[in-house]
């Protein structure tokens, strides 16, 4: 009994042979969960963006153009979904920055129709309905000035999962301020808007 090659498997998978598109994904998701975490240095992420690949590759295997190595291939597909993980990444920090910043200016640049004290007051009566440890990825982040990855080390959490964190914290405020302020509130809304990034 020979060895089956990934050729005889590629031909079986356009056929939807569920068996070899196991055997494909026994053979090669070690390797691309690996490949994947290099860049994500997080093993959530790296699970997700990994069967997302194999999700693409069962989804097209009709429509599988001509390769003559699937595990190149592969690793493609795999890149490709980690460039957009990141990008998608990037995107949601450049949001959290903008959200902070246009809060800051407000409270700076708003005296005359908004005391700047009291939309601080309100931002921490906000904070103050959270979980400590967003409280504390919030306050490390914002007032003491740390990295991602320095909050990441300190609370021993991914840096996406801090991310996340972030951006769940900022939605909690918004809402919280569409419910007190109806200025500070629309700030956040601009600072929300898609065609801004």
């Amino acid at each position: 009994m020979h060895a089956t090659t990934d050729t005889e498997l590629l031909q079986r998978l356009r056929a939807g042979d569920e068996q070899a598109f196991r055997q494909l994904y026994n053979q090669y998701s070690r390797p691309l969960l690996a490949f994947i975490y290099q860049f994500t240095h997080s093993a959530v992420d790296a699970e997700d963006i990994l069967q997302e690949t194999f999700l693409k590759l069962w989804t097209n295997h009709q429509e599988l153009p001509e390769i003559d190595h699937i595990g190149n291939y592969l690793f493609i597909i795999a890149r490709n979904k980690t460039v957009d993980h990141l990008r998608k990444t990037a995107r949601q920090q450049q949001l959290v920055d903008q959200v902070w910043a246009n809060i800051t200016e407000a409270a700076n640049g708003l005296e005359q129709q908004l005391d700047a004290q009291e939309s601080r007051r309100l931002i921490y009566r906000a904070l103050s309905q959270l979980s400590p440890q967003k409280q504390t990825i919030f306050r490390l982040s914002r007032q003491e000035g740390l990295s991602h990855e320095a909050i990441a080390a300190r609370l021993r959490l991914s840096k996406s999962r801090v991310k996340n964190l972030q951006v769940e914290t900022l939605k909690h405020i918004r809402q919280f301020l569409a419910q007190h302020s109806v200025l500070l509130a629309f700030l956040f809304l601009l600072a929300f808007d898609p065609k801004r990034f």
